[in-house]
């Protein structure tokens, strides 16, 4: 049986810049997407959004707020995915790559000029109009 995953991504707020990374491997590699993961049985939203910013970026967060979802489909990968997001403010700490084998770089970027190619959550985002 195949299952739809639920991952929470956090839209990280500093100076009206939004931090994103450069993806690596097979799931998006090459393409650029805000840090989140895969929500763990019985972790709420909010936990999950702290857990995986300190484990992928190396920071902490602050003003956690409910954003939008996006329904995600990745045919080529055939991968189905919903995306729960978080906006947040960047609270302390040096934006670090936690996890080289899966992201190139961090960089903070404006809303309304992102870099291409955006990951599939993020551009799905984007297509929708959605604004910070």
């Amino acid at each position: 049986m195949v299952y739809v995953v639920v991952g929470v991504g956090v839209i990280i707020l500093k100076d009206d810049k939004v931090l994103l990374g450069k993806r690596k491997g097979n799931h998006g590699g090459g393409t650029w997407s805000i840090p989140g993961g895969k929500l763990e049985f019985m972790e709420s939203v909010e936990d999950c959004a702290r857990r995986e910013i300190l484990e992928e970026v190396g920071i902490t967060i602050k003003n956690l707020r409910k954003g939008t979802y996006t329904n995600n489909i990745f045919l080529d990968e055939n991968k189905h995915s919903i995306s729960i997001y978080i906006i947040a403010d960047y609270d302390s700490g040096e934006v670090r790559i936690m996890e080289p084998d899966k992201c190139e770089c961090w960089e903070w970027f404006d809303w309304n000029n992102l870099p291409e190619p955006l990951f599939v959550p993020v551009a799905e985002l984007k297509k929708e109009g959605y604004k910070i």
